[in-house]
């Protein structure tokens, strides 16, 4: 996900953009040594007899947001030696998700659909647990990669971190690799047939209409309680309005397709991760998508004052060495650079409402004052 907890509206650093660094937010509710304990009860049944299987503990990483939460853990058993391991875990609903259902079934199998069909790097994952009795949610576990990923507290172009100091020679190479992967994912062959458990269930005679109005049911769910955007409402107008006039076939889209979803090494991907927002649609969704993840980032570094990385990820070159890696013309990219812009107000709109939910915020008079992409979504919708 888009992360809810980079930003929000507010005092801040005596600058007026209106941006605040939020650095600890309500994200779960979880007991986490009861869920500990439940784990080494699960793998204890999993097994076979006598693996005798041991959780010495195990935490919440750092990158957890508002969506999926990630828990890391190790654990031992007869004959495996430690295994480094990860839980993913459906939200509880007291948490105020910021997606109306999860379907972790249908995370695990893409990431392990994509791990045998491709050679896009993703963790192997275990063991799928649809059974609420365990967990009180359902959840699946996979192998640990290590890895660097570019920071979203602060936001790597704000500096200070190990891509922004990797300067121009490790920004291209970064930017290429992870190219190279998302072309290597559209290439999987036959994704209807294979991902057709991805499809969504909206009414439309395109996967890009399906994908959208996916996109504006999330918006309802976001605004179930009358809190509407007009920023938001506004760019679905728009996007209707300047509707592409030719689609190209559909493909399996990653959907979060940003690179702080992204762990390196020596600037090559070595994990895709977080696969919740996957579909099917056209390619250019995700390169839009990538597009808009570092433009938001990046807007947000300008209104502080600072250079941020404005040679970093500039559409014409992802474009062009997209094509050239996958030999597919990109077509109507900044119509799907403003879609990845008014799911990201979605994105806003929810965990803006949340915090509110939990205390963190007041409601502000101008419910547009919740998304915190206010500043890079406006421009690209006039």
């Amino acid at each position: 996900m888009p992360r809810g907890d980079v930003m929000a509206e507010g005092d801040s650093m005596g600058d007026d953009t209106g941006i605040e660094i939020v650095e600890e937010v309500h994200r779960s509710s979880r007991d986490l040594e009861a869920v500990r304990v439940r784990l080494e009860q699960w793998l204890a049944a999993r097994l076979p007899p006598g693996a005798d299987p041991r959780v010495p503990h195990l935490t919440p990483t750092s990158a957890t947001g508002m969506s999926s939460e990630t828990l890391l853990f190790d654990a031992t058993w007869a004959d495996s030696g430690q295994r480094r391991l990860v839980a993913r875990l459906a939200p509880d609903p007291a948490d105020v998700p910021v997606f109306p259902s999860y379907r972790m079934d249908k995370q695990f199998d893409a990431i392990r659909l994509v791990g045998e069909r491709s050679d896009v790097p993703v963790p192997p994952v275990l063991w799928y647990e649809g059974d609420l009795s365990v967990l009180g949610t359902t959840f699946f576990i996979m192998e640990r990669v290590d890895g660097e990923v570019p920071p979203d507290i602060m936001p790597y172009p704000f500096g200070d971190n190990w891509l922004f100091d990797a300067g121009p020679d490790g920004q291209r190479r970064l930017q290429e690799s992870t190219l190279e992967v998302l072309g290597q994912l559209h290439a999987i062959e036959t994704p209807g047939e294979t991902f057709g458990f991805l499809a969504f269930d909206e009414p439309g005679d395109t996967p890009l209409r399906r994908h959208v109005a996916h996109a504006r049911a999330w918006y309802d769910y976001a605004a179930r309680d009358g809190q509407r955007s007009p920023l938001v409402e506004r760019g679905f107008a728009w996007l209707d309005a300047h509707w592409p006039a030719q689609e190209g076939p559909a493909v399996l889209s990653w959907g979060d397709s940003r690179i702080g979803n992204v762990m390196y090494r020596d600037f090559e991907p070595v994990a895709v991760l977080d696969w919740e927002m996957a579909g099917l649609g056209p390619r250019e969704i995700d390169l839009g998508w990538m597009i808009y993840s570092h433009h938001c980032f990046q807007v947000m570094a300008t209104g502080y004052g600072l250079p941020g990385m404005p040679d970093f990820f500039k559409p014409e070159d992802m474009a062009a060495y997209y094509e050239s890696v996958t030999g597919h013309r990109v077509r109507d990219l900044d119509w799907y650079i403003a879609y990845a812009a008014v799911q990201w107000g979605v994105v806003g709109l929810i965990t803006g409402l949340r915090a509110v939910h939990f205390g963190e915020r007041e409601l502000p008079a101008d419910i547009d004052e919740l998304l915190y992409n206010r500043a890079s979504l406006e421009p690209l919708i006039r």
